[in-house]
């Protein structure tokens, strides 16, 4: 663990790698460093905030030095179902490279629970991890110019939607209608760091 200051009020904990992250997440939900406002995770940093009235940098690293990681998963904040057709461009593909076929992406997706590990990329867009390791595939060799929002898809170890249209490499498994971002919503995005969400097939694929 690296402990960087970031600017005069905030401090960037740099990890060895996602589970890291989540775990110290997972341990910050528990007990939160008094004076810190606001809390980034991404791939292998966790930002923090601090209000600078309350506390210093140099007490928040000393908090969270003495943090131990809890339990991935504790790290949680609330479930949501997405509702999805899985007829995307790239599910035969899929079904290919994973060797489980059409039918079998659908299952393993639909059949985890996955985790927004944290967002990025564009608002409201969840990096969601947790699912059936058979679904790991790379992303595509020739990404596309234009990505439809709502469009569900793999990366690595990821799942995601695309909260609006967007250039994308990702392998497009499926779409949903439930929106992902919506700025008159509070809070706006409906995948933040922490949510548990479940995939419910609407149709495996169209005819």
């Amino acid at each position: 663990m690296r402990l960087i200051p970031y600017g005069d009020a905030a401090l960037l904990v740099d990890l060895d790698g996602l589970d890291a992250v989540l775990g110290l997440s997972a341990a910050l939900e528990n007990q939160l460093p008094d004076g810190v406002v606001d809390v980034v995770p991404a791939a292998r940093t966790v930002l923090l905030r601090f209000d600078r009235s309350r506390t210093t940098a140099a007490q928040v690293a000393s908090a969270v030095r003495r943090l131990t990681a809890a339990p991935v998963e504790q790290f949680g904040a609330g479930q949501v179902e997405i509702p999805v057709v899985y007829d995307g461009a790239d599910l035969a593909e899929v079904g290919r490279l994973t060797g489980l076929g059409v039918d079998g992406v659908v299952e393993a997706h639909a059949g985890a629970t996955w985790t927004v590990a944290f967002c990025g990329f564009m608002p409201g867009f969840g990096y969601l991890v947790g699912g059936d390791p058979r679904l790991r595939v790379p992303r595509r060799a020739d990404p596309r110019t234009r990505v439809p929002a709502g469009s569900v898809a793999l990366a690595d170890r990821y799942t995601g939607v695309y909260p609006r249209p967007a250039p994308g490499g990702w392998q497009l498994i499926g779409r949903t209608e439930r929106p992902t971002w919506d700025l008159d919503a509070d809070p706006p995005a409906l995948l933040r760091p922490g949510v548990r969400v479940r995939f419910v097939p609407m149709s495996t694929r169209t005819p």
